[in-house]
C-alpha cells in the first residue's frame, strides 16, 4: 500500500454525487454512494471521455460519450457501449472491454483520502464514512 492523500472533505460530496479530483499527479473520479466513497481513473478506458461528466446510478457510472458503464465497487465493465449490433462488434474489436482502475479510499474525521497507488491501482472494497 502506498500513501493516502487527502482529496476532499466529506461535506463536499453529497450522496449520489461524483467529481474529478487530483491526487499525486493522477486525475481521479471520486464518487459517494450512501456512506461509501469510491475512487477510480477519471478517463473512460473505452475512448477517454471524462467520467465525471457522465451519470451515476447506484454504483454504476455511465460514460457521457458512448454509454459505457462500469461498477465503481471493483471497476468491472457492466456495458462496453450503448451501441448495438455491428457498431458494438466493431467497438469491441477496436478496443476490447477493459475495467476501470480503482483506488483505495478511507475516511479520517472529515477528510476523504485516496491511495493513488504510485505502483498501480489495486482491487478494493468501499470505505464507509
Amino acid at each position: 500500500m502506498g500513501e493516502y492523500v487527502e482529496v476532499a472533505e466529506v461535506a463536499e460530496l453529497a450522496d449520489g454525487a461524483m467529481g474529478a479530483v487530483r491526487s499525486a499527479g493522477r486525475d481521479l473520479l471520486l464518487a459517494r454512494v450512501g456512506e461509501a466513497y469510491y475512487a477510480t481513473q477519471l478517463r473512460c478506458p473505452h475512448i477517454g471521455a471524462d467520467l465525471a461528466r457522465g451519470s451515476l446510478q447506484g454504483t454504476v457510472v455511465t460514460c457521457p460519450r458512448h454509454g459505457s458503464q462500469f461498477d465503481l465497487r471493483d471497476g468491472h465493465v457492466v456495458r462496453w457501449t450503448d451501441r448495438g449490433g455491428v457498431a458494438l462488434a466493431v467497438a469491441k474489436r477496436i478496443r476490447s472491454p477493459r475495467p476501470l482502475s480503482v483506488y483505495p479510499v478511507k475516511i479520517e474525521g472529515e477528510r476523504v483520502l485516496v491511495d493513488p497507488g504510485l505502483d498501480g491501482p489495486s482491487d478494493r472494497t468501499p470505505s464507509p464514512a
